[in-house]
């Protein structure tokens, strides 16, 4: 009898443990996917602008949400299209456009995205670029170049390749174009001097290599411009 008792203490007690006569619990709902916002585009300043002030305002298009959620704005101002030098950063941004005072005779570039409510962001705007009014300056420098091929980082796969950029200047100044091309960072060995051309065809190119390449662009006032310093491997 007393053995009897004892097997009906520890049943009762494993049930009310949570054993099998316990109730299912559901899992709880999945948390709801959170759809980033649209992409916003530049409006002003326009690309390739010459400024008459350094005050600045700088306007872009409404993003959208498909959630609903509450959308701000992060705009980046820099000196190189890379964003990397003498970057400004300005976060929450409620409405569509802001102002902002940057130095006279400086070229600049600028980008902007939306974030969400939730923390979602879009991807950035097409990169603008615009000078600055310098007191009493006749000439500007030329812009960085852009560029175009090959890819950053990319595996070439033949013994040459063509490198292609892009390039313009606010004064609409007649532009040439110096290229360095080595297997060292940032390379040293100018390959062509003075050409009118953005393309330059690289050949015998040596196998298992990391090539590092850069344009230096040139106005015929005297302005020069280093660009950054791209690569490419080959295979």
């Amino acid at each position: 009898m007393k053995n009897l008792i004892y097997l009906l203490v520890i049943s009762f007690s494993l049930l009310s443990c949570g054993g099998s006569g316990g109730d299912d619990v559901s899992p709880p709902d999945p948390e709801p996917t959170n759809n980033k916002p649209t992409n916003p585009s530049n409006i002003k300043p326009i690309n390739n602008l010459l400024c008459i002030d350094n005050t600045l305002t700088f306007e872009w298009n409404a993003s959208e949400d498909s959630d609903g959620d509450a959308i701000t704005y992060q705009l980046q101002v820099a000196t190189n299209n890379q964003f990397n030098e003498n970057l400004q950063t300005l976060n929450n941004i409620s409405s569509t456009s802001t102002q902002l005072s940057l130095e006279k005779g400086v070229a600049y570039y600028w980008k902007v995205k939306a974030v969400d409510s939730k923390n979602a962001s879009s991807d950035y705007s097409s990169v603008f670029q615009f000078y600055t009014e310098g007191d009493g300056e006749l000439n500007h420098l030329p812009f960085s170049p852009a560029l175009v091929g090959p890819n950053l980082h990319s595996i070439v796969q033949t013994i040459s390749t063509m490198l292609s950029w892009t390039a313009s200047d606010v004064d609409n100044n007649p532009l040439v174009y110096d290229v360095y091309l080595d297997n060292v960072n940032p390379p040293i060995s100018k390959v062509s001097e003075n050409q009118s051309e953005l393309t330059f065809e690289v050949t015998n190119l040596s196998a298992s290599t990391n090539y590092y390449w850069k344009i230096v662009v040139k106005d015929n006032h005297g302005g020069i411009t280093n660009g950054q310093v791209w690569n490419f491997i080959t295979d």
